[in-house]
């Protein structure tokens, strides 16, 4: 039961900085490209290489704190699911291009935010 609290817990406080950090970077650069669930997706990789090797290699937490952190926190932070339809919103407008564009930096920048979290946490 405290696993499903923890992970309760840090999707709630996760869900509230996806949606503060959506706000913040679409005032600053609009909504012609979706920069805001692009940034959010790459540093969602990234904090989870980063936390997912420290909480097993280096930190010492306890397997509920780490559950509600990777699953919880960042479950609810990520946007993978916003990325998909933000995709087909841009097929669908006849944006192929842009859609194209979105689908490669997510990808290429998302594994590169995991790798060097990872890297990163393991040569601290």
């Amino acid at each position: 039961m405290q696993t499903y609290l923890a992970i309760a817990i840090g999707g709630i406080l996760g869900c509230w900085a996806r949606y503060a950090m959506t706000n913040l970077v679409q005032a600053i650069y609009g909504r012609s490209f979706p920069y805001a669930t692009l940034s959010i997706n790459v540093l969602a990789c990234f904090l989870m290489g980063f936390l997912f090797v420290e909480t097993l290699d280096r930190l010492t937490i306890s397997s509920v704190l780490r559950t509600g952190i990777l699953t919880g926190f960042i479950g609810g932070f990520s946007t993978f699911s916003t990325f998909a339809m933000e995709t087909l919103l841009l097929a669908e407008k006849g944006e192929f291009a842009k859609g194209g564009l979105y689908i490669a930096v997510s990808l290429v920048f998302g594994m590169a935010a995991t790798f060097g979290g990872a890297y990163i946490a393991r040569n601290l």
